[in-house]
């Protein structure tokens, strides 16, 4: 066992690499799921407005987003903005895609959410004197988001998951770290199964917390 293990990797690197990186995918995490809700929440209202260009804007980033890679979107922030003067960190960058991808998925979520409002609480709502967006605001998403609140919880766990995008452009994120313990240690075994018992911290409270919304809603309903 010690010649595939070392337990000793994660105190010799505990404070000034893998803290490190936790604490950055932590941020990085938060960070993104704020930014994925916020376009999530704005396309899903795209996809379901009466105007036929705010639905194909709504479509179209939808389609494009969800069928593209992670990673490539990652890049497109990191190495091809420069090419408009606009530079960014690897941590920016692969919040800011994390966000922009994971935000695709949650105004699914969310789409799906309005369209289970009955459509008589909109009549009703404009009947009442509320704009469009108004009504949408104050009377249809906050019903539409209490009934996806566990398919939101299971996109900001894959977002979680994959913030370790980070690590490929020196993000600063635990992968990230990791690598650099690698580098250090020459013992990817034992170095990538501290990563992953430190993403499992993350990943397992959240899943938890999922479930428990989830048996909280239908109890409810």
């Amino acid at each position: 066992m010690v010649d595939f293990f070392d337990p000793t990797i994660l105190s010799n690197y505990l404070d000034d690499y893998y803290l490190k990186g936790y604490i950055t995918t932590i941020q990085a995490s938060l960070l993104a799921l704020v930014g994925a809700f916020l376009i999530g929440v704005i396309i899903a209202v795209f996809r379901i407005a009466p105007l036929k260009p705010l639905n194909w804007i709504g479509t179209a980033y939808v389609e494009f987003i969800r069928n593209t890679p992670l990673l490539i979107q990652v890049f497109v922030f990191y190495a091809g903005l420069p090419a408009f003067n606009i530079q960014l960190d690897g941590f920016q960058a692969g919040t800011i895609g994390l966000a922009v991808y994971t935000g695709a998925f949650i105004a699914e979520a969310i789409r799906a959410g309005i369209q289970a409002v009955p459509r008589g609480q909109m009549e009703a709502a404009r009947a009442s004197g509320l704009s469009y967006l108004q009504a949408m605001r104050f009377i249809i998403l906050p019903q539409a988001i209490k009934v996806v609140i566990p398919p939101l919880g299971n996109q900001f766990i894959n977002l979680v998951k994959n913030s370790a995008v980070l690590g490929i452009i020196a993000g600063m994120d635990l992968m990230y770290h990791g690598d650099l313990v690698n580098s250090s240690t020459f013992d990817p075994f034992s170095t990538y199964i501290f990563v992953g018992l430190f993403y499992l911290t993350l990943t397992i409270p959240l899943s938890l917390f999922v479930g428990y919304l989830e048996r909280r809603l239908a109890r409810s309903y």
